[in-house]
């Protein structure tokens, strides 16, 4: 049981999503929390590679945090954890994990020697994305999905001897426990609906569809379906807390506004399972 921590993402978007409620969460607990990300958008175990021998290789160059070296944000903070992933486009796919996984776990235990080195378990996306739809371009569903990209996170681990924070089996669990199931349509359907009416979205924790204001004054459709929404978000913040403070995710006060209490009891319930069962499923 922690009450202090400290943590650094070297991730992407799928960290930075926890920017919103994870110091809300942590806070609430009565814990104190130190979060950094070192994240780039879309950003691959191979490009974050990239950037850092590209740092490593010109004194003058720095890519991270703003124009600090990654090495120098490693180094000047004892940190407690350091957090790897592959991006969410690569995640099923093994052949786009090494090399670079290993060279930045090495890199990190270079400059950061006392902090333990963490994969964060991404998710699958929303059943409509148009690469997991029947006949889309991977080739298989969001179940597919979802059983690829956690064997490749599940051999990394193994292979680097590292422990995996279950944000994806989280979200899976909650997908299982959703009253109403996604019902799938055609997207043609899209252009008959006039603002402010929205597809339906079936309770996913990922994704969401909103509406733009495009440049010639008119509105628009878009849809987000790779990126956690409001509960998924409160979700993996509840999930990160109870993981790295080792702590109850019960604990938690802090509940956004857009979420209903028994929702987030239900949520915070479900975090704490998928830390105790990740370990048997991964196996």
């Amino acid at each position: 049981m922690r009450n202090s921590v400290k943590v650094l993402t070297i991730g992407n978007s799928f960290t930075d999503s926890l920017a919103e409620f994870f110091p809300k969460v942590a806070a609430s607990a009565g814990c104190e929390l130190v979060f950094q990300r070192a994240n780039f958008g879309g950003c691959e175990l191979e490009r974050h590679w990239s950037y850092i021998s590209a740092e490593e290789q010109s004194e003058i160059c720095r890519i991270y945090n703003g124009g600090v070296k990654l090495k120098d944000t490693l180094s000047k903070t004892d940190w407690d954890f350091v957090t790897i992933q592959q991006a969410s486009h690569a995640s099923w796919n093994w052949s786009t994990y090494m090399p670079f996984a290993q060279d930045i776990h090495d890199y990190v235990k270079k400059y950061a020697p006392g902090a333990e080195i963490l994969i964060q378990q991404t998710w699958a996306y929303h059943p409509y994305d148009s690469r997991i739809r029947q006949g889309g371009e991977w080739g298989f569903d969001q179940t597919g999905m979802y059983e690829r990209l956690t064997e490749c996170y599940t051999r990394l681990a193994e292979t680097l001897n590292l422990r995996i924070i279950p944000s994806g089996y989280a979200v899976q669990k909650l997908r299982k426990l959703r009253p109403f199931r996604f019902m799938d349509y055609d997207p043609a359907q899209l252009s008959e609906l006039s603002w402010p009416d929205l597809p339906p979205m079936a309770d996913e924790p990922v994704g969401r569809a909103f509406w733009y204001k495009m440049k010639d004054g008119s509105m628009k459709i878009c849809m987000d379906l790779i990126h956690l929404n409001e509960r998924g978000r409160y979700l993996q913040a509840c999930l990160w807390f109870a993981f790295l403070f080792e702590r109850s995710a019960e604990e938690i006060k802090f509940v956004p506004e857009m979420i209903a209490n028994d929702d987030a009891a239900v949520m915070r319930k479900l975090a704490d399972e998928a830390i105790k069962e990740f370990v048997q499923v991964k196996k």
